[in-house]
């Protein structure tokens, strides 16, 4: 298994074996929040106690490793926008005060975690360790047929030199092809975006579609020459005991996170 669930001090998460960065995809378990909510709501736009949130993120900081105080997050819009992320944008999220809106996040500099939040889209996080580069990407339907996991990519090795064949990638939860079922908007869009190499991800049932978009966001990466991808088998929708899914919680969720930090010190 490239992915394993580490619990500590009660938090769950996981981390995919192969990324050489401090990292963590969270889960429903281990925060303070409750009701439909709970427990561990990583976003203050779900109707959740600010109070409760900012404690929400101090225990999943503590238990994968990262300083909270340095955390940048993104106004997520569902387009394929990069943001470079440096010290001007640390604690943004949690005061309110986002001002740019990004569906990726990337740096080179260590000591910064980048978070981006989902309840089904699909998470990416990518690291250089040769490089020393990071980048976290929110890959909505939307943002998967634009190809926004591609761009991230391309961006660093633009940005920082990065070669495509020292990424690692790992693709966390999301909702898979068993549960996506879409009209045909859904895979119209994706054939735009990656053409007929999209017919393998899509399969038709009558008028509906079910798409895996963990394969699609896979795909793009092989086409800008990343081969060192992992995917996590996990399906928000099908487990909403241990993952909020937007699709069968509908409003009444909250928000996974998945965060990314090169490290301060090679270990």
């Amino acid at each position: 298994m490239s992915f394993t669930t580490i619990t500590k001090n009660g938090v769950q998460y996981l981390a995919c074996d192969a990324v050489c960065a401090v990292h963590g995809f969270s889960t429903r378990h281990g925060g303070v929040s409750d009701g439909y909510i709970g427990s561990m709501n990583l976003s203050y736009t779900r109707g959740d106690d600010h109070d409760r949130v900012l404690e929400n993120h101090r225990l999943f900081a503590e238990a994968v490793g990262y300083p909270m105080e340095r955390l940048v997050s993104s106004r997520q819009v569902h387009g394929d926008t990069i943001h470079i992320a440096d010290e001007s944008d640390f604690g943004k999220a949690s005061r309110s005060e986002l001002d740019y809106e990004s569906d990726g996040l990337m740096t080179d500099k260590p000591g910064i975690p980048l978070m981006i939040l989902t309840a089904d889209c699909c998470p990416v996080l990518l690291f250089d360790p040769v490089r020393k580069a990071a980048a976290a990407v929110h890959a909505g339907w939307r943002g998967t047929a634009l190809g926004i996991a591609g761009k991230a990519v391309r961006e660093m090795v633009r940005e920082y030199g990065c070669k495509s064949e020292n990424i690692i990638a790992a693709i966390g939860p999301c909702i898979s092809k068993c549960c996506f079922e879409t009209d045909s908007d859904v895979p119209d869009a994706m054939e735009k975006g990656l053409g007929s190499g999209a017919e393998r991800f899509i399969t038709q049932s009558k008028d509906k579609y079910h798409v895996d978009i963990k394969g699609i966001n896979a795909e793009f990466l092989r086409r800008e020459g990343v081969t060192n991808i992992h995917i996590t088998d996990q399906c928000t929708a099908c487990d909403t005991d241990r993952y909020f899914s937007h699709r069968k919680m509908g409003e009444k969720r909250g928000s996974l996170a998945s965060v990314i930090m090169i490290p301060e010190v090679d270990k």
